[in-house]
């Protein structure tokens, strides 16, 4: 058994291929009817003026009330129109944003992760010292490992598990979760946040917002901390 805990390290990456996707051509719902049925209306309201009574004339106040609700509606409308288009626009990006990032390796705050190879990498961040009791659980649910360790104060300390049990048990290529607790010099308890890395493989687009599948684990655009280029640098997003 071997768990090798180290601060920062340049990150596994894989290459991100291009990807293309066709822009989606946004419609505005047209409302039939509206320009027709105010033609109408004004069509209507002239015959009555023509056609009143001189001794009991119709309301002015009335119809230009009449008028200026009827404009209303119209443009209420319009800007219906275009909100739905604003809209239909906005998921067009997210699903051509979420296209272009399959096969990009991608960091996000989360405790379980794909051990590929015998080789499990988790990020670990804390902003004091702490004394960590560190347990790992299969996807099942049983400990697989455990152990005590000391984390330094920082970000992105890479903590690395060969997948080897406490009784040297090579365990196989799966899902498995970390789990942390720790307590500071004067023994409260304190947090130490982890953070997953891996590559994006896939991306449903028939949810919105749409999500991307790492590890076989799903996640939205926004939960995406940083894309960790080929080179090993990483940009946040």
């Amino acid at each position: 058994m071997s768990v090798d805990y180290t601060t920062a390290t340049t990150p596994y990456s894989a290459p991100n291929p291009n990807y293309s996707a066709d822009s989606a051509k946004s419609k505005t719902s047209s409302t039939p009817g509206i320009a027709d049925n105010f033609q109408t209306f004004l069509t209507l309201l002239t015959t009555q003026l023509k056609n009143q009574n001189p001794t009991d004339p119709l309301d002015t106040n009335q119809f230009t009330q009449q008028l200026v609700q009827f404009a209303g509606i119209e443009q209420q409308l319009k800007t219906n129109d275009s909100l739905s288009s604003l809209v239909q626009l906005q998921t067009t990006a997210q699903a051509t944003q979420a296209m272009s990032l399959v096969g990009a390796n991608a960091i996000v705050d989360g405790s379980k992760v794909q051990m590929s190879e015998g080789k499990a990498i988790w990020s670990l961040s804390t902003d004091k010292p702490v004394s960590a009791q560190v347990s790992i659980q299969s996807d099942t649910g049983q400990t697989v490992y455990s152990g005590k360790f000391t984390i330094n104060a920082g970000k992105d300390q890479a903590f690395k598990w060969d997948g080897r049990g406490n009784d040297g048990t090579q365990w196989p290529d799966g899902n498995y979760k970390l789990s942390i607790v720790a307590t500071d010099a004067s023994g409260k308890t304190a947090t130490v946040s982890t953070q997953i890395q891996g590559t994006i493989d896939s991306v449903d687009l028939t949810q919105t917002p749409p999500k991307l599948s790492i590890g076989g684990q799903n996640f939205s655009l926004d939960q995406i901390n940083k894309l960790v280029r080929a080179n090993g640098t990483a940009t946040s997003m």
